[in-house]
């Protein structure tokens, strides 16, 4: 039986990391240098809240070098690869850690969110400092900490939100489902 759970934990993880990668390609909106809002990463919290944080940290990484591989237009060196796309991605699941709570899901989301927002958010302010604006949203940048939060956090949040809404509309049809008490 425990043999057959981890062979049906890949599968699953191959078929949400897949459907993750296919909705990355359906953005809402694409800033200039990088960053979209899609919904992408819900396919990989749905599997962090159903399957923990080992597997969906493993989701997690594979996704990791297939945006890098399949999106990595905006890695223009290994400081950006490393931190935009390997770690970026990966710390998606975190989210895993709360499995085993009621609404876990929820709670992954943000802290999975949070932790993507954070990495892009100090490699933004150190490894893309050089490009930044004099103006952006309207306002005056005056260092790259603060044009790294708003850059960054402008799809984040978003991104962040739809995923909550996202799993809102799901959790209760779909609940057992993604709390994996199907498993048991």
């Amino acid at each position: 039986m425990k043999k057959n759970l981890k062979l049906r934990a890949v599968i699953e993880g191959a078929i949400f990391v897949a459907l993750a990668q296919v909705l990355s390609y359906l953005k809402l909106f694409e800033l200039p240098q990088g960053g979209s809002i899609v919904i992408a990463m819900f396919p990989i919290f749905f599997y962090c809240a159903r399957w923990g944080f080992l597997s969906g940290l493993m989701a997690s990484a594979v996704y990791a070098v297939l945006q890098l591989l399949l999106d990595g237009a905006y890695a223009w060196g290994w400081q950006s690869i490393i931190g935009d796309y390997l770690v970026a991605f990966t710390v998606l699941g975190l989210a895993g850690l709360f499995h085993k709570q009621k609404y876990g899901l929820f709670i992954g989301t943000v802290v999975g969110s949070l932790a993507r927002f954070l990495v892009h958010y100090v490699t933004g302010a150190t490894v893309w400092a050089e490009y930044m604006p004099e103006e952006f949203f309207g306002m005056t940048m005056t260092t790259p900490w603060f044009y790294s939060a708003l850059y960054n956090g402008s799809y984040m949040l978003i991104d962040m939100l739809l995923c909550l809404v996202i799993g809102a509309l799901l959790f209760r049809p779909m609940g057992k489902y993604i709390r994996g008490e199907d498993l048991k």
